[in-house]
Protein backbone atom coordinates (compact mmCIF):
# COMPACT_ATOMS: atom_id res chain seq x y z
CA UNK A 1 0.00 0.00 0.00
CA UNK A 2 1.15 3.72 -1.05
CA UNK A 3 2.35 5.48 2.66
CA UNK A 4 0.71 8.57 1.56
CA UNK A 5 -2.61 6.45 1.34
CA UNK A 6 -1.83 4.67 4.46
CA UNK A 7 -1.89 8.03 6.49
CA UNK A 8 -4.69 9.82 4.17
CA UNK A 9 -7.47 11.00 6.06
CA UNK A 10 -11.21 9.28 6.56
CA UNK A 11 -13.12 11.01 3.43
CA UNK A 12 -16.47 12.37 5.14
CA UNK A 13 -19.57 10.81 3.84
CA UNK A 14 -21.82 13.61 1.47
CA UNK A 15 -25.27 12.33 0.21
CA UNK A 16 -25.17 11.73 -3.91
CA UNK A 17 -27.41 14.68 -4.16
CA UNK A 18 -25.15 17.09 -2.58
CA UNK A 19 -22.15 16.25 -4.70
CA UNK A 20 -24.10 16.15 -7.65
CA UNK A 21 -25.71 19.58 -6.64
CA UNK A 22 -21.66 20.54 -6.43
CA UNK A 23 -21.20 18.97 -9.66
CA UNK A 24 -24.26 20.68 -11.66
CA UNK A 25 -22.47 24.22 -10.13
CA UNK A 26 -19.57 23.47 -11.66
CA UNK A 27 -21.07 22.19 -15.21
CA UNK A 28 -22.88 25.66 -15.23
CA UNK A 29 -19.43 27.66 -15.06
CA UNK A 30 -17.80 24.71 -17.53
CA UNK A 31 -20.42 25.55 -20.19
CA UNK A 32 -20.54 29.15 -19.20
CA UNK A 33 -23.91 29.19 -19.05
CA UNK A 34 -25.41 33.29 -18.43
CA UNK A 35 -29.06 33.46 -15.84
CA UNK A 36 -31.85 32.63 -17.87
CA UNK A 37 -30.02 30.31 -20.24
CA UNK A 38 -31.39 26.70 -20.47
CA UNK A 39 -29.66 23.50 -18.74
CA UNK A 40 -29.24 20.38 -19.80
CA UNK A 41 -32.48 18.53 -18.85
CA UNK A 42 -32.45 15.97 -15.89
CA UNK A 43 -32.05 12.80 -17.67
CA UNK A 44 -28.86 14.22 -20.02
CA UNK A 45 -27.67 15.86 -16.52
CA UNK A 46 -28.02 12.44 -15.00
CA UNK A 47 -25.97 10.85 -18.10
CA UNK A 48 -22.81 13.26 -18.17
CA UNK A 49 -22.78 12.45 -14.01
CA UNK A 50 -22.82 8.72 -14.23
CA UNK A 51 -25.90 8.80 -11.63
CA UNK A 52 -29.74 8.46 -11.16
CA UNK A 53 -31.94 10.85 -12.17
CA UNK A 54 -34.28 10.64 -8.74
CA UNK A 55 -30.48 11.86 -7.62
CA UNK A 56 -30.23 14.70 -10.10
CA UNK A 57 -34.15 16.05 -9.02
CA UNK A 58 -32.88 16.13 -5.89
CA UNK A 59 -30.01 17.92 -6.11
CA UNK A 60 -32.07 20.44 -8.55
CA UNK A 61 -34.44 20.68 -5.64
CA UNK A 62 -31.54 21.94 -3.51
CA UNK A 63 -29.90 24.65 -6.09
CA UNK A 64 -33.77 25.73 -6.38
CA UNK A 65 -34.20 26.50 -3.11
CA UNK A 66 -30.56 28.53 -3.28
CA UNK A 67 -31.94 30.86 -5.74
CA UNK A 68 -29.65 28.83 -8.36
CA UNK A 69 -31.39 26.95 -10.72
CA UNK A 70 -34.87 27.45 -12.00
CA UNK A 71 -37.56 24.58 -13.21
CA UNK A 72 -40.18 25.45 -15.24
CA UNK A 73 -42.42 22.67 -15.43
CA UNK A 74 -43.24 21.35 -19.37
CA UNK A 75 -40.26 23.04 -20.05
CA UNK A 76 -37.11 22.13 -18.51
CA UNK A 77 -34.20 23.90 -15.76
CA UNK A 78 -32.44 27.27 -16.30
CA UNK A 79 -29.94 29.00 -14.90
CA UNK A 80 -32.07 31.29 -12.46
CA UNK A 81 -31.97 34.97 -12.69
CA UNK A 82 -32.46 37.77 -10.32
CA UNK A 83 -33.15 41.22 -11.31
CA UNK A 84 -31.67 42.42 -7.86
CA UNK A 85 -29.92 46.14 -7.43
CA UNK A 86 -26.17 45.07 -7.43
CA UNK A 87 -27.03 41.96 -10.06
CA UNK A 88 -26.83 39.36 -7.64
CA UNK A 89 -27.61 36.67 -10.54
CA UNK A 90 -24.12 37.89 -11.46
CA UNK A 91 -22.44 37.14 -8.69
CA UNK A 92 -24.48 34.08 -7.82
CA UNK A 93 -22.73 32.67 -11.49
CA UNK A 94 -19.62 33.09 -10.97
CA UNK A 95 -19.54 31.90 -7.19
CA UNK A 96 -18.91 28.12 -6.10
CA UNK A 97 -19.76 27.37 -3.09
CA UNK A 98 -17.39 24.39 -2.32
CA UNK A 99 -14.66 26.46 -3.21
CA UNK A 100 -12.10 27.34 -0.51
CA UNK A 101 -10.77 30.19 -2.46
CA UNK A 102 -14.63 31.62 -3.40
CA UNK A 103 -15.41 31.30 0.44
CA UNK A 104 -12.17 33.15 1.56
CA UNK A 105 -12.99 35.57 -1.03
CA UNK A 106 -16.54 35.99 0.01
CA UNK A 107 -15.76 36.41 3.72
CA UNK A 108 -13.28 39.29 2.62
CA UNK A 109 -15.92 41.14 0.50
CA UNK A 110 -18.32 40.75 3.85
CA UNK A 111 -15.57 42.43 6.12
CA UNK A 112 -14.94 45.45 3.78
CA UNK A 113 -19.13 45.24 3.46
CA UNK A 114 -19.63 45.05 7.30
CA UNK A 115 -16.86 47.38 8.69
CA UNK A 116 -18.37 49.78 6.24
CA UNK A 117 -22.04 49.48 7.30
CA UNK A 118 -21.29 49.33 11.06
CA UNK A 119 -19.24 52.25 10.68
CA UNK A 120 -22.16 54.58 9.19
CA UNK A 121 -24.69 52.74 11.65
CA UNK A 122 -22.52 54.30 14.56
CA UNK A 123 -23.37 58.01 12.83
CA UNK A 124 -26.77 57.70 11.75
CA UNK A 125 -28.51 54.78 13.25
CA UNK A 126 -32.55 56.65 14.54
CA UNK A 127 -33.85 55.09 17.71
CA UNK A 128 -35.95 52.64 15.58
CA UNK A 129 -33.07 50.98 14.21
CA UNK A 130 -31.22 51.30 17.29
CA UNK A 131 -33.76 48.83 18.58
CA UNK A 132 -34.18 46.47 15.60
CA UNK A 133 -30.48 45.98 15.99
CA UNK A 134 -31.50 45.03 19.72
CA UNK A 135 -34.08 43.12 19.26
CA UNK A 136 -32.22 40.87 16.39
CA UNK A 137 -29.24 40.24 18.87
CA UNK A 138 -31.76 39.11 21.44
CA UNK A 139 -33.23 36.21 19.20
CA UNK A 140 -29.86 35.64 18.16
CA UNK A 141 -29.07 35.03 21.79
CA UNK A 142 -32.38 33.50 22.53
CA UNK A 143 -31.57 30.97 19.57
CA UNK A 144 -28.06 29.71 21.48
CA UNK A 145 -29.61 29.63 24.72
CA UNK A 146 -32.31 27.40 23.64
CA UNK A 147 -30.20 25.19 21.21
CA UNK A 148 -32.87 26.34 18.12
CA UNK A 149 -30.31 26.51 15.07
CA UNK A 150 -33.23 27.98 13.23
CA UNK A 151 -33.95 30.80 15.57
CA UNK A 152 -30.23 31.45 16.07
CA UNK A 153 -29.99 31.72 11.99
CA UNK A 154 -32.70 33.86 11.81
CA UNK A 155 -31.32 36.22 14.38
CA UNK A 156 -28.09 36.15 12.84
CA UNK A 157 -29.64 37.54 9.68
CA UNK A 158 -31.73 39.66 11.39
CA UNK A 159 -28.91 41.70 12.87
CA UNK A 160 -26.64 42.18 9.77
CA UNK A 161 -29.35 43.25 7.51
CA UNK A 162 -30.60 45.86 10.86
CA UNK A 163 -26.96 47.24 10.95
CA UNK A 164 -26.47 47.51 6.95
CA UNK A 165 -30.03 49.46 7.28
CA UNK A 166 -28.90 51.78 9.67
CA UNK A 167 -25.57 52.85 7.41
CA UNK A 168 -28.74 54.73 5.31
CA UNK A 169 -27.04 53.18 2.09
CA UNK A 170 -29.15 50.82 0.34
CA UNK A 171 -26.46 49.34 -1.91
CA UNK A 172 -24.25 48.05 1.38
CA UNK A 173 -27.90 46.80 2.17
CA UNK A 174 -28.06 44.61 -1.20
CA UNK A 175 -24.30 44.07 -0.64
CA UNK A 176 -24.63 42.60 3.39
CA UNK A 177 -27.96 40.39 1.97
CA UNK A 178 -26.44 39.21 -1.36
CA UNK A 179 -23.23 38.06 0.56
CA UNK A 180 -25.17 36.28 3.27
CA UNK A 181 -27.22 34.43 0.86
CA UNK A 182 -24.23 32.94 -0.64
CA UNK A 183 -22.42 32.10 2.24
CA UNK A 184 -26.05 30.13 3.42
CA UNK A 185 -25.53 28.31 0.07
CA UNK A 186 -21.93 27.30 0.83
CA UNK A 187 -22.82 26.09 4.44
CA UNK A 188 -25.73 23.86 3.16
CA UNK A 189 -24.37 22.58 0.00
CA UNK A 190 -20.60 22.27 1.45
CA UNK A 191 -20.81 22.25 4.78
CA UNK A 192 -24.57 20.31 5.01
CA UNK A 193 -25.85 23.03 6.77
CA UNK A 194 -24.15 23.69 10.58
CA UNK A 195 -20.51 25.46 10.80
CA UNK A 196 -18.63 25.14 13.94
CA UNK A 197 -19.56 26.31 17.79
CA UNK A 198 -19.15 29.98 17.04
CA UNK A 199 -22.81 30.84 18.57
CA UNK A 200 -21.52 31.72 21.72
CA UNK A 201 -18.71 34.23 20.49
CA UNK A 202 -21.38 35.41 18.35
CA UNK A 203 -23.82 36.08 20.90
CA UNK A 204 -20.88 38.81 22.35
CA UNK A 205 -19.49 39.87 19.33
CA UNK A 206 -23.26 41.22 18.34
CA UNK A 207 -23.91 42.90 21.40
CA UNK A 208 -20.28 44.60 21.38
CA UNK A 209 -20.99 46.14 17.92
CA UNK A 210 -24.52 47.23 18.92
CA UNK A 211 -22.65 48.71 21.85
CA UNK A 212 -20.10 50.12 19.96
CA UNK A 213 -23.33 51.76 17.17
CA UNK A 214 -25.47 53.01 20.41
CA UNK A 215 -22.70 54.84 21.66
CA UNK A 216 -22.24 56.68 18.38
CA UNK A 217 -18.42 55.71 18.04
CA UNK A 218 -17.80 54.71 14.11
CA UNK A 219 -14.28 53.34 14.79
CA UNK A 220 -15.12 51.25 18.05
CA UNK A 221 -18.37 49.47 15.30
CA UNK A 222 -16.02 49.20 12.39
CA UNK A 223 -13.66 47.09 14.94
CA UNK A 224 -16.26 44.95 16.18
CA UNK A 225 -17.98 44.18 13.49
CA UNK A 226 -13.78 42.84 12.00
CA UNK A 227 -13.19 40.89 14.66
CA UNK A 228 -16.78 39.20 14.16
CA UNK A 229 -15.87 38.58 10.69
CA UNK A 230 -12.66 37.54 11.14
CA UNK A 231 -13.83 35.16 14.07
CA UNK A 232 -16.53 33.54 12.17
CA UNK A 233 -14.04 32.85 9.20
CA UNK A 234 -11.58 31.00 11.71
CA UNK A 235 -14.49 29.28 13.18
CA UNK A 236 -15.09 27.91 9.17
CA UNK A 237 -11.31 26.83 9.04
CA UNK A 238 -11.69 24.94 12.25
CA UNK A 239 -14.77 23.71 11.00
CA UNK A 240 -13.02 22.25 7.42
CA UNK A 241 -10.18 21.17 9.28
CA UNK A 242 -12.19 18.81 11.25
CA UNK A 243 -14.35 17.57 8.37
CA UNK A 244 -11.48 16.46 6.66
CA UNK A 245 -8.82 15.20 9.54
CA UNK A 246 -11.54 14.19 11.96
Amino acid sequence: MDADAAYAPPATYRPGYELVAERILQLIAELELSPGDRMPTENELAERMGTSRTVVREAVKILSALGRVRAQKGRGLYVADDDGMLGSSRWGGIFLPTDLDHVYMLFEFRRVQETAAARHAATRATPAELRAIEAAADLCREGHLTGQAALFDRGDDDFHLAVAAASHNQFLVAAVREARRLQRQSNIIGMNGAVGSHTAEAVQEHAAIYQAIRGGDPEAAAAAAAVHVDRTLEDYRREIQRRVFG
